[in-house]
């Protein structure tokens, strides 16, 4: 039986990446473990595993060749035939309220909205018998719709995204195009192309902020103790090798918010009409890299101590910036925080990272001036602002400040802490 290796989804963010090594040959005899190709994005360098037992039949791509997800990579004799597993996909929920497809294949993953080619094109178009009746039954030139699959093959998920841009240009949701400006008519420019990462994370973070309802709750923590005892832990990491700064406290601190209040740490369904509680704490961490922002995931904080958590970061913040990271571990986050605290600020309202309902930002702590009621006199205090970002649809406003609030409670509790 012949296994058709496809390119995974590599990860939020990661639409594609190029073929930097082929480490297989017709003919070679692999393991499910084995590389068989080194990718190349702008956020990592990934290994992509066989995934099954066999022999290497066929190698459709070469070193240097752009790849989607879907997009067919090699194919195997596998020896083994349960090691293969053939999922049918489903329609999105607005196609399947018109027809039902009964396509098997399984499609690459398209834009969300695709892009529409020349109908006077003469070019033969390339879909399955199931995407070609789906059309007819609609009333689609399939011939107006660039296919995201090989040879430019139109698949399921290209309709769909077609029907759901004519949807959107009904309802008006699709932005004007920006206007043509040439800025060198008042003086010298230079242009300078965004990087692909760039280009990627302002794409989503557009789609974030129109489709997700925000509001931003601004706090203060005092956390004049816990920099106490994070001298403490530092010099006993820099006995270890390991850096530790106030972000795995931090961490720890959220994990323990979110085990109470869960509707933080859950994500809305595909209709928007179910909450999915996650009983896992993931948290995705903003990390800042020559080439944009990455946000690799740490998992199961809320196992782990400050030391693990410290040394964690430090791995995944290094290999961020090497592109070095794999793909899952850019996935699966429940909620992200973004730390600028060692840059600068006083507060910012972060774009909430879907399909999570919360963010939090920290800014840079300050010693300040505290009146204390029982002694009645102002004492110096290290004082941590700090927002959080999130889905309205989800989360009301007094469910906001009570989060933060006990944030910051236990960020003062130091029980918390001791591992």
């Amino acid at each position: 039986m012949i296994k058709d290796i496809i390119l995974p989804d590599l990860g939020e963010g990661i639409e594609g990446a190029e073929v930097s090594e082929v480490a297989v040959a017709p003919g070679d005899t692999i393991t499910a473990e084995d590389t068989i190709l080194v990718l190349e994005s702008d956020k990592a360098s990934m290994e992509i595993p066989a995934e099954v037992n066999g022999t290497v039949t066929e190698i459709a791509v070469a070193a240097g060749d752009e790849v989607k997800t879907g997009q067919i990579l090699i194919k195997i004799e596998i020896s083994d035939s349960t090691d293969a597993i053939v999922e049918e996909p489903v329609l999105s929920k607005e196609t399947d309220q018109i027809a039902t497809s009964t396509e098997k294949e399984k499609p690459p993953e398209a834009t969300l909205y695709p892009a529409i080619e020349d109908t006077s094109s003469t070019e033969n178009v390339f879909a399955s018998p199931g995407v070609r009746r789906l059309a007819r039954e609609l009333g689609i030139n399939l011939q107006i719709i660039k296919g995201s699959g090989p040879k430019r093959r139109v698949t399921k998920d290209d309709l769909n995204g077609y029907i759901k841009l004519q949807m959107a240009m009904s309802a008006g949701s699709i932005p004007a195009p920006q206007p043509v400006i040439d800025f060198s008519q008042w003086g010298d420019v230079e242009v300078q192309k965004l990087t692909k990462i760039k280009r990627i994370t302002g794409e989503r973070l557009q789609q974030a902020w129109q489709l997700i309802p925000h509001v931003t709750q601004f706090d203060a923590a005092d956390i004049t103790d816990l920099d106490s005892l994070r001298k403490e832990v530092k010099k006993a990491g820099a006995e270890k090798g390991i850096k530790v700064t106030f972000l795995p406290f931090l961490m720890k601190a959220l994990s323990v918010v979110l085990k109470e209040m869960p509707e933080f740490n859950s994500s809305l369904d595909h209709n928007n009409e179910n909450l999915v509680l996650k009983n896992y704490y993931h948290l995705g961490v903003a990390v800042d890299t020559p080439r944009g922002l990455t946000v690799p995931v740490v998992r199961d904080v809320d196992q782990k101590s400050v030391f693990e958590l410290s040394d964690e970061l430090m791995d995944l913040s290094s290999r961020a910036r090497d592109k070095k990271l794999k793909p899952n571990e850019l996935k699966g986050g429940t909620f992200t925080i973004s730390s600028l605290g060692g840059i600068g600020g006083t507060g910012f309202s972060p774009i909430v990272n879907p399909p999570e309902v919360a963010i939090m930002g920290v800014s840079r702590s300050a010693w300040k001036e505290v009146y204390d009621k029982v002694s009645r006199e102002f004492v110096a205090k290290f004082i941590m602002p700090f927002s959080l970002s999130y889905d309205h649809r989800v989360i009301d406003g007094a469910a906001a400040a009570a989060f933060t609030s006990r944030f910051a409670d236990v960020l003062s509790d130091l029980d918390h802490f001791k591992d």
